[in-house]
């Protein structure tokens, strides 16, 4: 509530910003209570301008939003051109539309033959805008009436193009001409560009779209549509003329189908009968040498079924044969291991005998050793050089050899 030394303040607009909220409220001009804040509701896809008068500074809001006016600020309106064609000043609006939309202008042009021309031109535009970019959401307010700034630059583009042309040749291409001169030519591909932009607030032209040409001067328009009466009849009757050449073509070509179709069926035919006696001839040979054939052919079944039967009575025979030898072969296998068996029986039998005997004389030997005793062997041993050593004392020798007469002995070198 107000202490007693206080009363509202009244927020005040200038004239068309109250309009324009009274008809987005759809209320009448001064139903609004000053006293109360400025709401506006932003539509979809739109963006709103503030400048707040006391910090010196502007804030963009885009839609769909609910915005309030602080004391300090007011609302930016936009005066954009409008109508067909273009006029300034025509719709002042707070929400700027960031599009995609389409505006309609008209422009007068003239032809390198002087012939005036009106072009109806419909341009499709769309701000390409970053909304969380402050700079950028600031730069599509830079330019106040953007409308009327496209259409005056395109309509400059397309008389300067229009201008180089005549109007034969801009009738027959006035869509090439017209889209060269607004998006400009690839250089690198010969294509046309897709867009046009403006960098100063970020607006795109997509396309354009030539809704009508009509000649400014009466006496122009009388000459192209006599021209393009003249055309029409020339056309309808190369037409006609075409449409009876084609007729007249279609009906030879039918006439020579039918005569090719008449001389291939009488080939055929002839193939037919050609075909016919060769068939009668072969039925009449076949008939005369049927019998021929068939006791022909009985006698070589017979000839065949003999010589299979002898066939199988060799197969028969020798395979009597293989197991008669394979009996033998196992018999005489049989009686051989039967052999083997019985000499390896008597090699171990006779290797058992003699290893038994061994033994036994390895004992014998042994108890003979054992018997007389190591000395009296060593006794033994000794007894023949002693005693033959004890003759040559006797007999006064030292040594002697005795030999035969087939065997003589140098003693030159014995005394050395």
């Amino acid at each position: 509530m107000l202490s007693p030394y206080e009363e509202l303040w009244e927020k005040s607009l200038n004239d068309t910003v109250e309009t324009l909220l009274a008809k987005e409220s759809k209320s009448r001009r001064g139903d609004r209570d000053h006293t109360r804040v400025v709401t506006y509701r932003i539509p979809h896809n739109s963006a709103v301008q503030i400048y707040d008068y006391k910090d010196k500074r502007a804030r963009v809001v885009f839609g769909p939003d609910l915005i309030m006016l602080d004391p300090d600020e007011q609302f930016t309106v936009i005066s954009l051109s409008g109508d067909t064609p273009k006029r300034p000043h025509v719709l002042p609006v707070i929400a700027l539309l960031l599009g995609p939309r389409f505006s309609t202008d008209v422009v007068v042009v003239e032809t390198a033959d002087h012939a005036r021309l009106s072009l109806k031109l419909s341009y499709n535009w769309f701000f390409d805008v970053d909304k969380a970019n402050d700079e950028e959401a600031q730069k599509i307010f830079s330019v106040p009436d953007f409308i009327g700034d496209f259409c005056k630059a395109i309509a400059s583009r397309v008389r300067g193009a229009v201008a180089s042309e005549t109007f034969d040749h801009f009738h027959k291409h006035s869509a090439r001409v017209i889209r060269s001169a607004v998006f400009g030519v690839n250089k690198e591909t010969d294509k046309i560009n897709n867009r046009l932009v403006f960098d100063s607030n970020l607006l795109n032209i997509t396309n354009v779209d030539i809704q009508s040409v009509e000649p400014v001067d009466q006496r122009t328009r009388d000459a192209l549509q006599k021209s393009v009466q003249l055309a029409i009849e020339i056309t309808t009757k190369s037409q006609e003329a075409a449409a009876r050449h084609e007729a007249e073509r279609r009906e030879q070509e039918a006439r020579g189908r039918l005569e090719r179709q008449k001389i291939a069926d009488e080939a055929e035919a002839e193939r037919a009968k050609t075909e016919l006696l060769r068939l009668q001839a072969q039925s009449a040979a076949v008939e005369s040498t049927g019998q021929a054939s068939a006791e022909a052919r009985a006698r070589a079944e017979s000839s065949k079924i003999e010589g299979e039967a002898a066939v199988e009575q060799a197969d028969l025979a020798a395979q009597a044969e293989k197991i008669r030898a394979e009996a033998e072969l196992a018999q005489i296998k049989a009686k051989q291991e039967t052999e083997i068996g019985h000499q390896r029986s008597l090699n171990e039998l006779e290797i058992s005998r003699a290893r038994d005997l061994a033994d036994i004389e390895a004992i014998k030997f042994k108890s003979i050793v054992d018997a007389i005793g190591a000395d009296t062997l060593q006794s033994i041993a000794q007894a023949g050089p002693e005693m033959q050593a004890r003759l040559l004392q006797g007999l006064g020798l030292k040594s002697f050899l005795i030999t035969d007469g087939n065997s003589p002995i140098n003693l030159f070198n014995t005394a050395n």
